[in-house]
């Protein structure tokens, strides 16, 4: 398996030690279900790959997408979906613990960051709404005895949605890169509002296999759908039976002190109770979270998208103005109380949100008004601005190949594409709101949920030898890292395959250089940083690693720095 690229591994390091946070000191109290009507029945499975409940129903499409349905009251909803999804939220913690073994493989670094994540989460379930307690705490119920000897299993469940917060705060300078737009008006070909979003979350190749569309029927507030995985009641991408829809991109934040509201708990109650854009800011606006992050929230019945942008010390809200209809997001903020603030200024400066931004707008703004299909196209696109190429999974490509999952929502027609794997790459499978809701909840076994005459075809590039090459090289720069950490010989076959391999990305130039910089063959490597300044790097602190080694080089073999003037 390749392993993750730096700015991933931080995403997955905060996964996994979200997890191992359990351990010490943090949540103890469990939420009180005595209230609750607990009686959910027994699983039964009715033919390979579907389960049937009284209240739930879980079954694999042709795609390959999981895809859950739940009722009733939050405990009921929780251990319904726990009884469903029993094999595969083992699955889920399965890869979470196996990533945190092998990026602490340390014991006692182990125990220092589970004492140091218990505390930080001390105060988690003071700012978890006890709906989401309660539903979190059913769906333990069902979660493996193998891993207790890290956590309970609802404190492990509970401090997994924190997880996406936690692997953001982590990181320094590039985030992950989710990219959005909403458009309607002239911007559409029906006129109607249609949103594209990448989440670009990545916590493992392991992790992102057995993609989900939850479809939740609760007893308060609206029907709503999300796309989602095995173990996560949150939010990240969904929409509800109003038309109203979310989905969250990440903002620089400063490390926190203490776990407050969990973005995606945010959201999630946002799609279960909002049907509006204001009501959903005021459910945003009562909350407390602890990291920075872009809600863009769409409504039908605004026919229109704003940006809710939150962090522990500011809330905005951008709006389109003087009768504008295209809304992009990046991982930068746009409202008025962001605009001097220090750690969006550094966002704007040093990573690749600005560019996927502009990047996003022009491939939006040039295309003949948008359809679902060209929506997909924009998703799946892997060049930099203007064409010019950026080599496979650039994080300053819309298309990083490695998100979890692409979604395109038609609010005003309650319809959503939900992209199978590889990536954004496999076919949109399209949902019909009111149409499943209706299905998934009758006595029928055998009736698909997905409107399949409506899907969006996989695309060409995921059957190329091009994609090939690029898998390929995910795991030979995987191992070249690896080589270059232990000091390890590597053939020059290999090397010459890897440039072969992904010859438009910088970081191939740039492992080759470190690999000969760590064998002190300067000439060689000064040869290589060159090649790889001189293609599209992708942030600012990339750029200047390149050239802190290119001056290194120069020094050891002998070429003179240039004299700065005074």
């Amino acid at each position: 398996m390749a392993k993750p690229i730096p700015y991933q591994r931080c995403i997955v390091i905060g996964c996994c030690l979200a997890l191992a946070a359990a351990s010490c000191a943090g949540v103890k109290q469990l939420p009180d279900v005595a209230a609750y009507r607990s009686e959910v029945g027994c699983r039964e499975e009715s033919s390979p790959d579907f389960y049937v409940m009284p209240q739930g129903k879980l079954r694999r499409n042709g795609q390959g997408i999981w895809e859950l349905y739940v009722s009733g009251n939050a405990l009921e909803r929780g251990l319904t979906n726990g009884l469903l999804t029993r094999e595969l939220l083992h699955q889920q913690e399965t890869a979470f613990v196996s990533q945190v073994q092998e990026l602490v493989p340390s014991r006692f670094r182990q125990r220092l960051l589970r004492g140091f994540l218990g505390f930080f989460n001390r105060q988690l379930a003071d700012h978890v709404p006890e709906e989401y307690q309660v539903e979190i705490y059913g769906l333990s119920r069902s979660a493996s005895d193998t891993f207790n000897f890290i956590a309970p299993p609802y404190q492990r469940l509970l401090y997994f949605h924190g997880a996406h917060d936690i692997g953001h705060a982590l990181q320094d300078l590039a985030l992950v890169g989710c990219t959005s737009f909403a458009a309607w008006g002239q911007r559409t070909a029906d006129g109607k509002l249609l949103i594209g979003r990448n989440f670009d979350f990545y916590a493992g190749d392991e992790f992102a296999k057995e993609k989900m569309v939850a479809f939740i029927r609760p007893d308060s507030g609206f029907n709503h759908a999300m796309v989602t995985w095995a173990g996560m009641v949150g939010a990240v991408s969904g929409m509800n039976e109003k038309g109203l829809t979310v989905t969250i991109n990440a903002g620089k934040s400063d490390m926190p002190l203490k776990a407050k509201t969990p973005i995606s708990l945010l959201t999630r109650e946002i799609l279960q109770y909002a049907a509006t854009i204001d009501e959903a800011i005021r459910i945003a606006s009562r909350r407390q979270v602890f990291v920075s992050e872009s809600i863009l929230v769409a409504s039908a019945a605004d026919g229109m998208a704003v940006l809710i942008e939150v962090s522990p010390k500011k809330f905005g809200v951008f709006e389109l103005e003087n009768g504008e209809d295209l809304l992009v997001c990046a991982n930068h903020f746009q409202s008025e109380p962001y605009q001097s603030d220090k750690n969006n200024l550094r966002q704007l400066a040093e990573s690749h949100s600005k560019y996927r931004f502009d990047r996003m707008r022009e491939l939006a703004a040039t295309a003949p008004p948008l359809t679902p299909s060209s929506a997909a196209a924009i998703l799946r696109n892997r060049e930099g601005k203007e064409g010019i190429a950026l080599g496979n999974g650039n994080e300053k490509a819309i298309n990083q190949l490695l998100a979890h999952h692409g979604v395109i929502f038609q609010p005003a027609d309650r319809l959503m594409w939900v992209s199978a794997n590889p990536y954004q790459l496999g076919e949109f499978v399209a949902y019909q709101l009111d149409d499943v809701f209706r299905r998934a909840s009758s006595t029928a076994k055998d009736t698909a949920w997905a409107t399949n005459h409506l899907n969006i075809p996989e695309d060409p590039f995921v059957r190329s030898a091009e994609f090939r090459d690029y898998q390929a090289f995910r795991v030979q720069a995987g191992e070249l890292e690896a080589a270059v950490a232990a000091g390890a010989s590597v053939p020059d076959k290999a090397l010459d395959e890897l440039l072969r391999l992904n010859p438009e990305f910088w970081k191939a130039n740039f492992l080759v250089g470190e690999y000969y910089f760590g064998r002190r063959q300067y000439a060689e490597a000064l040869r290589y940083f060159r090649l790889a300044a001189s293609k599209e790097v992708t942030t600012a602190p990339d750029r200047r690693l390149i050239e802190k080694r290119i001056k290194k080089s120069e020094r050891a073999i002998g070429i003179k720095q240039p004299k700065l003037k005074r």
